[in-house]
């Protein structure tokens, strides 16, 4: 699948402007941390993209959250790598790989490096930096559903704290447009 058809896709199934730009920040978190290990850039972007392409019909039964999706995925003959690391970051099948572990840890990430951005005085992703939104993460009362205990399984992928915070920044950053930050 072509990135502008599952833009599409994402488009067709989320209303939410938000949701939309969530989904292209975990895509491009996943690109950075495809490139940095040498891995399918496209691929794993793919995952970022249509992780939640669901969450507005499953919203009120979490539950059911990527069941439709996996449903959507397997009718467009979407690679299975990419349906698991679906499921993955929801917690629906265990993590088995580094892409699987990117996306449960990158879906938190982000929301906390927004809450952070909006967080600084003119609400700019440029304005911020890897240590600021560091801070922001060891304040355990700052934007508590970025869960940091699925955040901090980045070390399963394997990749530090400090280096997986910075690749995902920098990579929001690039798009900082795209999610109108």
């Amino acid at each position: 699948m072509k990135r502008e058809e599952a833009l599409e896709l994402v488009k067709k199934h989320l209303k939410n402007k938000n949701l939309v730009k969530h989904c292209l920040a975990v895509e491009t978190c996943m690109k950075a941390a495809a490139r940095k290990l040498g891995q399918n850039i496209d691929q794993w972007g793919l995952a970022g993209l249509v992780h939640d392409l669901d969450y507005e019909l499953t919203e009120k039964s979490p539950e059911r959250h990527t069941t439709e999706t996996v449903k959507i995925l397997k009718e467009l003959g979407i690679d299975p790598e990419v349906i698991h690391a679906v499921e993955a970051h929801a917690g629906k099948v265990p993590c088995q790989n580094a892409m699987d572990w990117s996306i449960y840890s990158i879906d938190p990430l982000t929301g906390l490096i927004i809450a952070a951005t909006l967080m600084h005085p003119d609400k700019k992703l440029k304005s911020i930096d890897p240590e600021f939104v560091k801070r922001r993460y060891k304040e355990k009362s700052f934007a508590k559903g970025a869960r940091r205990e699925e955040i901090e399984e980045c070390k399963n992928i394997p990749m530090d704290l400090d280096e997986f915070i910075a690749i995902c920044l920098q990579a929001m950053q690039g798009i900082d447009q795209d999610l109108g930050l």
